[in-house]
């Protein structure tokens, strides 16, 4: 994904093109994703679709992904729906379930979603799928905001 150029805020921008913005921000700083290879393939407001193709460095000794790397996938996903409007947000919670095995050579596609939203905590659910839409996994995060705080400095609060 692209570094984020000359991006200036002080026209209006849609909240799609904040959080597009945003995520390519977000991901020019992202160390962790993009040495997992973690794509981001969408970001739009309070919504993020990610992927990771499973490597065989990802494999446990059962032979199939690890659980913290499908876990990794979806909480970055959370992340970028999280932060879509502008606004520093973390995980102050998360939960997931692992519902079938991911291996080797498998694409896995995050998709996160706003379930709700407050000045200072949302819920956001995930779910990770396998190329054949099969689930992989259902996660499920509470976030925490520091309002007045941006993601990208000089965008309108």
């Amino acid at each position: 994904m692209p570094m984020l150029s000359s991006l200036t805020m002080s026209e209006p921008e849609t909240p799609s093109a904040l959080a597009a913005a945003v995520s390519r921000a977000l991901y020019a700083r992202d160390t962790a994703a993009r040495h997992l290879g973690i794509v981001v393939q969408h970001c739009g407001p309070g919504q993020a679709v990610l992927t990771m193709t499973v490597q065989d460095a990802m494999l446990n000794g059962h032979g199939i992904c690890h659980g913290g790397f499908i876990f990794s996938l979806a909480d970055t996903a959370f992340a970028y729906a999280c932060n879509s409007g502008n606004e520093l947000t973390v995980a102050q919670h998360c939960s997931i379930d692992f519902l079938r095995p991911a291996r080797a050579g498998e694409q896995l596609t995050a998709t996160a979603r706003e379930v709700t939203r407050r000045p200072r905590s949302g819920v956001y659910d995930v779910t990770v799928c396998a190329e054949d839409g099969d689930t992989i996994a259902l996660f499920r995060g509470l976030s925490r905001s520091r309002p007045g705080t941006p993601v990208i400095d000089d965008a309108p609060p």
